[in-house]
């Protein structure tokens, strides 16, 4: 038996590679044919959708497990859902996307029949799009309301401002009136009479006094009847 050495080692290091570089090469990565198809489902339907490296060997296919797979899930599954997406899809595809993210492949497990890629391709044409342009369509119209409000503020606040200035005159004005008023009943009560002085007739003369006599003539005869 020879001994190992290093060179042993590679030269089977080197063998092994090209051995699985050859093993590379010899997997098909073209269009799938009609009889690729076929093969893929009769071993699915004896085995089971999984294990797809065993699947593709078992097959008889120069394909990948991955390759197997996608083709499985995307185009040969017996209950998949091919265009005429629904407003319900539309609307769980567009909340799961909130959550999830890219995650195409869990967002079509939330949605039975439909698979990764049609919804990747659907949201990717068509509801990133119409979803852009609704945003952009709020922010302009909060930007009007916003704008709406602050001259409806605007407006209030100087209606407000002329509610002030007007009762703010009027009562400068009932202030000078009542002013004007006590100066008034003061100036009023400044003059003082004097009853004894005003009924003194010592000093008048005897014709000044006929009208006096007559008056009390005549208030004395009044009083009689």
């Amino acid at each position: 038996m020879a001994p190992v050495t290093k060179e042993s080692v590679n030269r089977r290091k080197m063998k092994g590679g090209e051995a699985m570089k050859n093993t590379k090469r010899k997997v098909n990565k073209g269009a799938w044919t009609t009889e690729e198809d076929q093969k893929l489902a009769e071993a699915i339907e004896t085995h089971g959708a999984k294990r797809w490296k065993t699947i593709a060997s078992k097959a008889g296919l120069n394909r990948c497990g991955k390759s197997c797979r996608l083709r499985w899930l995307n185009y040969l599954r017996p209950n998949i859902k091919r265009g005429n997406i629904s407003d319900q899809e539309e609307d769980l595809i567009v909340r799961l996307h909130k959550l999830l993210g890219n995650r195409w492949s869990l967002i079509a497990g939330r949605l039975p029949g439909r698979t990764d890629n049609e919804i990747k391709n659907y949201w990717n044409s068509h509801l990133s799009k119409r979803i852009s342009q609704k945003e952009k369509e709020n922010g302009a119209n909060l930007t009007r309301k916003m704008i709406s409000t602050d001259h409806q503020k605007d407006h209030v606040q100087m209606k407000e401002d002329a509610s002030l200035q007007e009762a703010a005159a009027s009562t400068s004005t009932t202030s000078a009136s009542s002013s004007a008023a006590s100066k008034g009943g003061d100036q009023n009560s400044s003059i003082n009479i004097d009853v004894d002085d005003f009924f003194d007739f010592s000093n008048e003369g005897s014709l000044n006094l006929e009208w006096v006599s007559k008056f009390l003539e005549q208030d004395h005869g009044r009083w009689l009847n």
